[in-house]
């Protein structure tokens, strides 16, 4: 630490880096943005806004002072700028801040980038189940006490962020049999309830019926 010429508050060199986490939760170049605006406190003056262009568009500044900055990360091809909103400070020697991002109907190029970072809801994962098995699946369904038709009803009726909180509780806790397919020309989300595993089906359950007070 340097002195910075306010007393108890040394200078401090500081760094930031963008990533993303595959499936299995390691680092992965944020290749999907083609560029990360840092926007920091007004002290910087000059260098208060700043624009990197290249994974893993790192900022090094140094200061006194913890505050509050916005960080823009902008999509490749067009697809949407996501405002984050990070907290600067100096309680650790080094910590991470999650986030978890939402593209919606993205390009060509955009979505193989983002295949490129891991497993996207542009993928059809399982098999679909042929008309004998659906049967006894509906039958097994029938016995957990969740009516799956109204589950079907409550799903169709919930609002876009809330059918995309939906998306992201399928594909956290599918399985290898569960069926999805996601159109992303379409823009529509296909899932098969009866191939979700018990737990994720009550999850929904409760989920739906919370948020439509039914």
């Amino acid at each position: 630490d340097k002195p910075s010429g306010v007393e108890g508050f040394p200078l401090r060199q500081w760094n930031i880096e963008i990533v993303l986490l595959n499936e299995h939760g390691e680092e992965v170049p944020a290749a999907v943005f083609e560029k990360v605006t840092y926007k920091l406190h007004p002290s910087f003056d000059k260098r208060a806004t700043q624009v990197f262009k290249r994974p893993p568009f790192r900022i090094e500044e140094e200061g006194w002072g913890e505050f509050d900055m916005e960080i823009v990360l902008s999509s490749l091809e067009k697809g949407g700028d996501h405002s984050l909103a990070h907290d600067l400070n100096f309680q650790a020697e080094r910590y991470e801040a999650k986030h978890q991002l939402t593209f919606k109907n993205p390009k060509p190029g955009l979505a193989a980038a983002l295949k490129d970072s891991g497993p996207t809801f542009g993928e059809e994962n399982g098999v679909k189940p042929k008309r004998g098995e659906e049967s006894a699946k509906k039958k097994k369904r029938s016995d957990k006490g969740i009516d799956m038709e109204k589950l079907a009803d409550n799903l169709q009726r919930l609002g876009e962020d809330d059918l995309l909180q939906v998306v992201s509780m399928v594909h956290e806790n599918k399985t290898a049999d569960t069926y999805t397919k996601n159109d992303v020309e379409q823009g529509e989300f296909h899932v098969d309830l009866y191939t979700l595993p018990d737990s994720l089906i009550r999850m929904l359950w409760e989920f739906s019926q919370g948020k439509l007070g039914a």
